[in-house]
This record gives C-alpha cells, structure tokens and sequence, in this order.
C-alpha cells in the first residue's frame, strides 16, 4: 500500500503521457526497436507499426506508458534483491530510455537507492558482469590519440553536459578501474529524471587510465585496460588532452568531476575551473547539501551557525569542501576569517589536524590548530582522537566524510551528547556498509535528542515506540538543479557563489522552515520542483556574477522551461531517406511549429 501511495504522489510529475509533437525519424523495423532513445517496445500505435515495418515484431496489443509503467514495476519488485535490481533497471535504460525515466520519476523514493547510492556501489564492483550494450564514453589511455576522433562523432552533436570519472576513488569503495562508469551513468540517470535534463545532452565518460585493484587486473571477466594505474606527467598530460579535447567539441559544455582520489579531485578543479564550466560534486555538490542541511538542522536548535562549533572526521576533499563552505558563510556574517576557521576541528588519518601533523597537506593548513592550543589533548603516542577533541572541544555538529565504517564510536557520542543539547550528527559516507555509525545507535546514544542526516539510505529507525524516518543528506539534492541553472543560463564558468546558492535555496525549502518536528530535507518525491527551484536561483546568481549568457530573469524561465524534459512517448512520423543521410541515423526532428 505504501509503495502504490508514492507512486501517486509522483505521477503528477508526468505532466502528461502523450504529445502533441510530432518527431520525423529515419530508422524502421529493428533499428528503430533497438535505439533507447527511440524505442517504444509495445506503444507503438498502428500506424506507427504500419509506417515503421514493426508488424509481427512486436506482440499486437497496443499499450500505452502507464501500462508500461505497472508491468516494469512488479517486475522490478520480484527481483531477489538490489543488485538484480539495479541491473533490471540498466537493462530497462538501455532498452527503452523514455520508459526508464518515467518509471524512474513515478516511484523515484523506491528507485533513488536501486540507480545510485547505494547500491551503485556493488554496480561499479561487478561492472563487468553486467555490461551489456554500450552507454558513455570509455577514453583509455592507450586511445589518448583517437581521443578528437572519439568525440567528433555526430551522434554527440546534443551535448551539454558530461559527468567524468576515472574509477579511481568509488564512493568508499576505492579503485574500481573501468567499473566506475557506474558512477557516471547513475549520476547522468540523475540529471535526466530529477533535473529534467534530455538525455541527449548527457555523456557519462571513464576516463581508463588503468587500475591499481588487483582483484579487477587479475579477474578474467574485467573488461578495462589491463594495467597499473597510469600516474605523474603522463595522467596529466592525459587528462589535458581530454579536456582540451572537449573545449574544442563543445565549448560551453558543463564538466563534472566525480570520484577522483583526493590527491587528484582538487589539483585537477583547481587547474580547469577558469578554463571551462565545470565542477567537482564530491567537493561542492557534498559541500552545498551538508550545508543545506545543517541550515535546516540550525532552523530546530536554534543556535547560529556562526555559533557552532564543528568536527569534520575525514578531511579529503569532501571534508575540506563542507568546512570551507561553512566557514565562508560564517564569514558572510561579518566573522573574521581567521575566527571563522577556528570554529573547525579536522581530524584525517593521523588524528586532529594540527601544523606540525603527519602527512598535513598544504590544502588542510588553513585549518590545523596551533600545538600550543592542543598540546595537553594528545594521547601517549602523540595522536589526538576524536574522542579527545569531543573532550576538549566540546562541538555541537559532527560531519564524518571518512569512509571508516563505525568511526563513531558510542563513547564519543555520548560524550558529545553530554554537552550538547541537540548534537548535530551526519554519518555521510556512502555506501551503507562504510557509514560512521547508524542512525539507531546515534539516536540511542543521544537519548533520541540528535539531529541525525546520512550519506546513504537506512531503514526508518524506532523513536520512542515511533518509526521515524531519517534524511538522507545525498547530493542528489543538489547537483540536477546546479547543472540545470548552469544549462540554463549558459554560464561559462561555476561560481563558488553559484554553489552557495544552490545550498541556500535547497535550506529555504527545508520543511523545518515551518515546523521544527519536521524532517531535515523534503522528499524526493518534490524532486522536480526542487532540482527547478534551485535552477532558478543558481542561474540568477549566474547573471549577478556575470558568467550568464542570458539577459535576465525572464530569458532565464524560458531557458528553464526548455531545457527540462518529460519522459512521455511521442508521436512519430517516417523521414524519407536522402542519398547523403548514414542508413543508421538517429535523428528525432520536431514537426515544424512544434521545436
């Protein structure tokens, strides 16, 4: 009953389940079948049976989206458990697009965690079992030259948008190699059914460099370049070709990075981001939610962020992009910069980050605290753990981004607990099995008083007697709608401003707004609307900071109406072939007056 009511309250996203337009397409029979983006399996009309030669190729019963909808559904259900579920859905995406993503939309609570986090996870770590038809890009390094060619190909000409990874840091799963295109293709799936973004303008790319995961080298089903993980000047150089090969292909293309090992995510933002648009989601789009949520948490207890005092356990670049984040809006209130810093503890593998610390990166140094400060905190082998600086520091906010599944550890919570009227607590790493803690201990701990946000998905936790549901403070939140507002307003660069304010925007339609008993986050099922509200204001940060393309408020609205995409079936007509036209063409041309 539970799973039939959200797919009520999703189906009044789908705005309708037919067109009015009218696409002319030059493919027929088994090459029109056998295009996702095309294929309408059984919903294909009679006349569209009849003009297309699909009699006898498909049963005779005319059915329509919805009835596709409730046949993929049960069948997704009576899958034994995620993993078959998650490769059900790949295949349904690789079949028939339009039908995945209005599935997608229609039931996008129960389907969130099936094409993403978590269970992307094991996706990526038996990749090469599953794979079936081609989807993105596969650049491998011994390609490094063909890499223009690649690209040039005319089935690309739509795109607008490229999520890259190179497998090497897959969610706390470490180096998957070529596996790590899950993580690309699940966040494009993302783009589409939450931001709305066509398909067409998505390109998942793994850049193959190799892997250091000898289990992947050693498998005879892996299917990516068998070799150690190319690094130095020749990654560098790779990298370079790849994204001067993209400049050049499409010059206002929106790059995201994702997944890449921390010595690579900020050194690589940090060379490209003032060459092209582009960003990285594992340090703002973590960045932008984690904030959102903590602005959301602040609506409840009531104390200023400016007020708080916060321990981030793990201080790779997610870490370090959720403090900067936080200590710039703390700053935004008029907070001295260097005060602002000071109301941050960073703990990474050698305990708190302190300025003559193991191993201290220079990126981590604004935030290491002074020996003197910390001096009497240390432990006999001169770490200081998180339970010493909960002790010591007495936080009201713990973020863990570590990886390090149960790092929060009972003592330290309940430490915290003891000085914290309401703690603050996000265990956000993901997958499940790497999370900081559950929520059920951390409410158990905390005498229920916890405000409690997690990276991955968990079962409703017991409350008093009570399930009480628990957020999941996911990115998914918030890069749809900052890569639709970037779209939008043709930006041609990412902001940190930009980010800011997809995080606030997200925090202005945060349900404590109006009732502090009321959950941190809104639900997915308000997908659209969110991912179309934060469009808005990114973009309009965009025209503020002048990177936009479009004149204004109202020129921006019409870019948004445009750019976003309902997965319903549309009409189709026979293009007649011309002499020049490739057999395979793939083309969907509006009848005129309705582009």
């Amino acid at each position: 009953m539970k799973q039939s009511r959200k797919g009520m309250e999703m189906k009044g996203q789908l705005q309708h389940t037919e067109s009015n337009e009218t696409y002319y397409i030059s493919l027929s029979g088994y090459d029109l079948i056998n295009s996702p983006r095309l294929n309408k399996g059984t919903a294909f009309s009679d006349h569209e049976r009849d003009v297309f030669d699909l009699h006898g190729l498909l049963p005779p019963h005319v059915g329509s989206l919805d009835e596709q909808i409730e046949r993929r559904i049960q069948a997704l259900r009576d899958q034994p458990n995620s993993f078959n579920k998650y490769s059900f859905l790949r295949d349904l995406q690789d079949a028939n697009e339009t039908l995945f993503y209005a599935l997608l939309l229609r039931h996008v609570e129960e389907m969130l965690p099936l094409v993403y986090t978590p269970t992307v996870g094991e996706g990526c770590q038996r990749f090469s079992e599953i794979w079936r038809k081609p989807r993105g890009l596969f650049l491998s390094y011994p390609n490094k030259d063909r890499i223009d060619k690649i690209l040039n190909h005319s089935r690309y000409d739509g795109v607008k948008c490229i999520v890259v990874s190179d497998g090497e840091r897959i969610l706390g799963l470490g180096d998957q190699g070529a596996g790590g295109m899950g993580i690309p293709i699940g966040k494009m799936a993302l783009y589409t059914a939450l931001g709305g973004i066509h398909p067409e303008h998505c390109l998942p790319v793994l850049l193959d460099v190799g892997t250091d995961n000898e289990d992947r080298l050693k498998s005879p089903l892996y299917m990516g370049w068998r070799h150690h993980r190319v690094r130095g000047e020749e990654y560098d150089a790779f990298v370079d070709v790849f994204v001067n090969s993209v400049k050049k292909r499409w010059p206002l293309v929106l790059l995201q990075w994702e997944d890449f090992a921390g010595s690579n995510a900020a050194r690589l933002l940090a060379r490209y981001k003032n060459q092209l648009c582009t960003f990285n989601d594992d340090i703002q789009g973590t960045a932008a939610v984690a904030t959102a949520t903590l602005l959301s948490a602040i609506n409840v207890t009531g104390v200023p962020l400016e007020q708080q005092k916060v321990v981030v356990f793990g201080f790779g670049t997610a870490g370090i992009g959720i403090t900067n984040l936080l200590a710039q809006l703390m700053q935004d209130t008029g907070m001295p910069e260097q005060e602002a810093r000071n109301r941050f503890y960073a703990i990474d593998r050698y305990g708190l980050v302190t300025e003559n610390g193991k191993d201290v990166r220079p990126e981590q140094l604004p935030y290491a605290r002074k020996e003197r400060e910390v001096y009497d905190w240390k432990q006999p082998n001169g770490e200081i753990t998180l339970l010493d600086v909960i002790r010591h520091a007495k936080p009201s906010v713990l973020i863990g981004v570590s990886g390090q599944a149960g790092a929060f550890t009972e003592q330290a919570v309940r430490e915290m607990a003891k000085n914290t009227i309401r703690p603050i607590i996000f265990p956000l790493s993901n997958p499940t099995s790497r999370s900081e803690a559950t929520p059920q201990d951390l409410l158990d701990w905390t005498e229920g008083r916890g405000l409690i946000g997690t990276g991955s998905p968990f079962e409703p936790v017991n409350l008093g007697g009570k399930k009480v549901h628990i957020d999941q403070t996911n990115n998914s939140y918030i890069f749809p709608g900052l890569a639709l507002g970037i779209i939008a307003s043709k930006a041609k660069r990412v902001t940190d401003t930009m980010v800011v304010a997809a995080a606030k925007e997200l925090a202005r339609l945060a349900p404590t707004q109006k009732d502090k008993q009321a959950s941190l986050l809104p639900s997915f099922s308000e997908s659209r609307h969110l991912s179309r509200s934060i469009a808005q204001a990114v973009g309009r940060q965009a025209i503020q900071d002048g990177q936009a393309q479009v004149a204004d408020e109202d020129s921006l609205s019409r870019e948004l109406r445009a750019n976003i995409w309902e997965p319903v079936y549309v009409p189709y007509e026979l293009r007649q072939s011309t002499p020049d036209m490739p057999r395979n063409c793939v083309d969907a041309k509006p009848k005129p007056g309705f582009a």
